[in-house]
């Protein structure tokens, strides 16, 4: 990039933003997931670049989309790494705070897994067996209950006669999307209790009862055997290693870097894998992202060179470092690489 370019973009930015001038290293916030993918193509791009290495925090999906929004300047963030898709709410954020165009950028694919002490008990799982050991209210004899199982081992004869005690993402992390809809929300209506919660809906159509079954559906245990975490996934490796009982939720990538420390147990009868996550046949999983502020095109250094570089062969292609680490490598990956060539900002959600 060459000067004279450089300091008009930067003076044009300066001038919405009310910013002196921009900032020549990266800012990168966000999900926890991405993170240390983020990390790593930020290394690498220090290295193999004449720009700055990147600064890569976490914070959660929602937390960085958040600080997205904040406005355009050389004092808001530049990238928001997200474990889940952007929500209207914060596209109607960015625009209230002139943010107007956003790239989405798909990075590729993780699963979501449920990992417990590496010396423990073995546990083959299906949805329903998690929602009926974290549903507040399950379906019994015909009717809901609350719940009251104790025991893994009450909720399925097959499974362990070990406490209940789960360590799930909190509502901050875009993990417990993908952990509210494909397993919650699915066991629930594999045990019957959606169809509960949508005959006692008082709601006044039909859109208005799916949505109150929904919510019965995710809401989990308050007694102590759900607990929430707002951390990162080390923080709940730290659980585990305290709690030997207990069951968390992780990432692909960071289970298979800690395999040392846990082991991980099957859903609906598939081990999570890059393989069963490509094929299709691991159930539980989700496209990663990260969202680019389109405005700081051209004005924060290297910007665009990061993106590119982010989504080439040779760090997302399924051969590269990315994958090595656990990512499942994106089929579409060079309908991305065009998109981010072209600058091409995200439409309306669908």
């Amino acid at each position: 990039m060459n000067a004279v370019k450089f300091t008009v973009s930067a003076l044009a930015l300066a001038a919405a933003a009310g910013a002196a001038d921009a900032r020549e290293q990266i800012q990168i916030a966000g999900s926890s997931t991405v993170l240390p993918y983020a990390a790593i193509v930020a290394e690498a791009f220090g290295e193999n670049f004449e720009f700055p290495t990147p600064v890569v925090e976490g914070g959660g999906s929602g937390a960085g989309r958040k600080k997205l929004c904040e406005g355009v300047g050389e004092n808001t963030i530049d990238i928001a790494n997200s474990s889940s898709r952007i929500k209207q709410s914060d596209i109607d954020l960015c625009a209230q705070n002139g943010v107007n165009e956003i790239m989405e950028v798909r990075i590729g694919y993780d699963g979501i897994v449920f990992a417990s002490d590496i010396n423990g008990a073995a546990f083959a799982l299906t949805p329903a067996d998690v929602f009926l050991a974290l549903g507040a209210k399950v379906a019994k004899d015909g009717a809901l209950a609350d719940n009251a199982a104790k025991s893994w081992a009450e909720v399925n004869a097959a499974l362990p006669a070990q406490d209940i005690l789960a360590f799930i993402p909190g509502t901050k992390h875009g993990t417990r999307e993908v952990f509210d809809t494909e397993v919650l929300l699915a066991g629930c209506k594999a045990n019957g209790a959606y169809d509960l919660f949508l005959a006692a809906s008082a709601g006044a159509d039909d859109d208005a009862k799916k949505k109150d079954a929904e919510k019965g559906c995710l809401t989990t245990r308050t007694d102590g055997v759900s607990v929430d975490i707002d951390g990162d996934y080390t923080e709940t490796l730290a659980r585990i290693a305290a709690n030997k009982n207990g069951i968390g939720v992780f990432g692909l990538s960071f289970y298979q870097n800690n395999t040392d420390k846990l082991q991980v147990a099957t859903m609906d009868g598939v081990t999570p894998s890059v393989e069963t996550i490509s094929s299709g046949d691991y159930p539980v999983s989700r496209p990663l992202y990260f969202y680019v502020k389109k405005a700081h095109l051209g004005v924060i250094p290297g910007l665009k060179e990061y993106i590119e570089f982010f989504v080439s062969d040779d760090m997302a292609g399924p051969d590269g470092p990315l994958a090595e680490y656990g990512l499942v490598s994106d089929p579409e990956l060079a309908a991305t690489q065009a998109a981010v060539a072209e600058e091409t900002p995200m439409g309306p959600l669908e």
